[in-house]
């Protein structure tokens, strides 16, 4: 456990927890306390989903600006890959990853949030890329993962506006799955993940890899990428508990051991 990091695990869901007061200003101590976490996680069997979390008041409101206000050019290119980095190890975690967004995902917190497969948010959260208000652009995939998740023109205005999005809205972009009440948002990630803490672990990995990686190839390449998976696949043992399953008791009663 770290400082502003924590990584509890139950019933196969793990849940990266922030703890950085007041809003969770991503530091250079939160940054590779996360990417550790993430690494952990991802290397733990035990590990079948992972929520994302900052707490019922806050997810993270950005980056920590005080930080970063007098860097030079090459120190900034530094942080920026240091985070990047970062990030990349919570975009890589093979399980199904669920964002619990409360209060504020603002610049580095929406680019977080970003990384998860599904987020859920808050009837009062409010999101956004405000990076261009001072000065700069997004640095830790704000550019890159926002347009792929609700398309260029509609990424673009977010961007260059700097405006925060309120929850009703950026469910209807698709930048957030489900909006729930603000005291809710935890226990409703919780059910989400756990639809995928029982499923075929190897199974669910692979299909979050042929889709994540088919998005950045052309189709034929995806295609192969998706047929090398779907075959390695009948090396596990879940693909012979699903399918006799399947053909003895009909679909949806098989019990997944997660190998």
């Amino acid at each position: 456990m770290g400082e502003f990091v924590r990584l509890e695990v139950a019933d196969g869901v793990a849940t990266i927890r922030l703890d950085r007061p007041k809003m969770n200003a991503i530091n250079a101590r939160l940054r590779d306390e996360l990417a550790e976490a993430a690494r952990a996680a991802d290397a733990d069997p035990a590990v079948r989903a992972v929520i994302l979390y900052g707490g019922e008041r806050v997810f993270a409101a950005g980056a920590d600006i005080k930080e970063m206000a007098e860097l030079s050019y090459v120190e900034a290119a530094g942080h920026c890959r240091a985070l990047q980095g970062a990030l990349d190890a919570v975009a890589g975690i093979g399980a199904p990853v669920v964002a619990a967004i409360t209060g504020y995902a603002l610049g580095g917190g929406l680019e977080l949030a970003l990384c998860a497969d599904f987020r859920v948010a808050g009837e009062s959260a409010k999101v956004g890329q405000p990076e261009i208000l001072l000065g700069v652009i997004p640095g830790a995939g704000g550019t890159q993962r926002l347009p792929r998740l609700i398309g260029p023109s509609r990424a673009k205005d977010l961007i260059f506006t700097g405006r925060h999005v309120p929850a009703d809205e950026a469910l209807d972009l698709g930048l957030v799955d489900k909006v729930v009440p603000d005291d809710q948002v935890y226990e409703a990630a919780k059910e989400l993940a756990a639809r995928y803490a029982g499923g075929p672990a190897a199974a669910l990995r692979a299909a979050k890899e042929a889709v994540d990686a088919g998005l950045e190839v052309d189709l034929a390449t995806g295609l192969e990428i998706e047929r090398l998976h779907f075959s390695a696949l009948f090396a596990t043992e879940d693909q012979k508990i699903g399918m006799r399953s399947f053909v003895e008791e009909g679909p949806g009663k098989a019990k997944f051991v997660g190998r």
